[in-house]
């Protein structure tokens, strides 16, 4: 019986320095030659993508252009415009790369909602920044202007922070998995998913962006997976990193890694988020893992090869 794995990708790994849609299909086909023999060894895929840098360059050309005919459009209707572009470049490039390889298989991408609570906490704390980089005398003009909150960011100047809520549930997870049980590659919760609220008359957007691993990991605890692989930058997760001491992860067990958390071994807003959503998606399958490797790493640890690997106690 063939093994499910949804599969993060960052939004990072689409977009390198060049921002052009030529240069962003061709790191996504470099990434879907490497994902392509995922399914040569039978395993079900289920994408899902970030799109930090798309959806901010995005935001970046809304401003641009802003009029009183031509108004900046709300948040969640860029993520799903990132979520169609994106999802149009990988199903076609990933369709190429499977008939290089004489397989016949049908690939699809779905704008995907996913619900949230109204009254999560993250909506009283903004954190996640967002478009440009604004000098404090711009950020005060901006925010008498709109009501928006801007922060300070790194020292680089002065950006717009919306809420980053926790995801409850993907609205459209029994298409995504009827899709999967017909054997189609589905593509789902890009950037995290649009975010909405549910209303008595259906879902509202709301301006916020979903963290895309804790979406990936709501994704795959929905549609059953077997494996949730979420990709970074390196090949396995190190606690006492860059210390003389430094140590590599290979198969370690939730309750180790609450306890690293408590020690505050992983970085808030780069490897922290990954282990908490490896976490959470393993609590929630018993039986299930969390891989946390590199793209490069990918066939390498299918093939038996190392990577961190979070299992249940």
């Amino acid at each position: 019986m063939s093994k499910r794995i949804v599969v993060a990708l960052g939004g990072n790994a689409i977009l390198s320095d060049d921002p052009t849609a030529a240069a962003q299909m061709e790191a996504l086909r470099y990434t879907s030659d490497k994902l392509v023999k995922l399914i040569k060894q039978d395993y079900e895929l289920v994408i899902s993508h970030g799109n930090g840098p798309q959806v901010g360059n995005l935001f970046l050309q809304q401003v641009a252009g802003e009029s009183e005919a031509n108004p900046i459009l709300p948040f969640d209707a860029l993520v799903a415009m990132t979520q169609g572009s994106i999802g149009y470049w990988l199903q076609n490039v990933l369709k190429e790369a499977l008939m290089k390889e004489g397989i016949d298989k049908q690939v699809a991408s779905l704008v995907t909602q996913v619900v949230v609570d109204e009254n999560d906490p993250a909506f009283e704390n903004l954190t996640k920044p967002i478009g440009p980089f604004l000098t404090e005398e711009e950020a005060d003009k901006a925010s008498e202007e709109t009501g928006d909150t801007y922060v300070e960011d790194a020292g680089r100047g002065y950006r717009r922070v919306v809420a980053s809520p926790m995801p409850e549930t993907i609205v459209e997870f029994p298409t995504i998995k009827s899709l999967i049980d017909n054997d189609v590659v589905t593509i789902s919760a890009g950037g995290g998913g649009i975010p909405v609220v549910e209303t008595e008359h259906g879902y509202k957007g709301v301006e916020a962006v979903v963290d895309k691993d804790f979406a990936s990991a709501k994704l795959a605890e929905q549609v059953e997976a077997d494996y949730l692989l979420i990709l970074t930058g390196v090949d396995n997760v190190y606690i006492n990193y860059n210390e003389p001491n430094q140590e590599k992860l290979e198969e370690v067990t939730v309750s180790q890694l609450k306890t690293w958390i408590d020690e505050e071994q992983f970085a808030p807003g780069s490897m922290l988020p990954k282990i908490e959503a490896a976490i959470s998606f393993v609590e929630s399958h018993p039986g299930a893992k969390t891989v946390i490797t590199s793209l490069e790493n990918v066939n390498n640890f299918f093939e038996g090869g190392s990577a961190t690997v979070v299992v249940g106690d």
